[in-house]
């Protein structure tokens, strides 16, 4: 029961976050401030949007939890190479579009800390 419900939690919010960079005309030149590589950046969003929606549907269960284990530990990596940076050099995250155009921060870490959280249980 608690690796549903964090299956679907985490799937609705990558649809989220897809979403959300889809919507937001500034996210390509965020994810190219954050270190993303330009061939990577069109592809991001609608790989979280099918990835959501794999896992929100529970298809081919437990590989969608696996990457999204996978890509939560690339996007966490670039996370803590953009924190080395001086706080004034660092660029927003816009992990969701402009809802969370804020300076990437430990918060941002923390935050991908629990989506992994809920890919670990989504596995069980």
């Amino acid at each position: 029961m608690i690796g549903t419900v964090a299956r679907i939690v985490l799937g609705a919010l990558f649809l989220a976050s897809g979403a959300l960079k889809l919507r937001d005309q500034s996210w390509p030149g965020a994810a190219r401030a954050m270190g993303a590589p330009r061939w990577t950046v069109p592809l991001i969003a609608p790989a979280e949007i099918a990835l959501g929606a794999a896992l929100a549907a529970g298809v081919a269960v437990p590989w969608p939890a696996w990457l999204a284990l996978g890509l939560l530990a690339v996007l966490s990596a670039a996370l803590v190479r953009v924190l080395r940076r001086p706080h004034d050099e660092r660029p927003a995250c816009a992990c969701f579009g402009r809802w969370s155009a804020k300076p990437v921060g430990a918060g941002s870490l923390l935050r991908n800390g629990a989506l992994a959280a809920l890919a670990v249980l989504a596995l069980f």
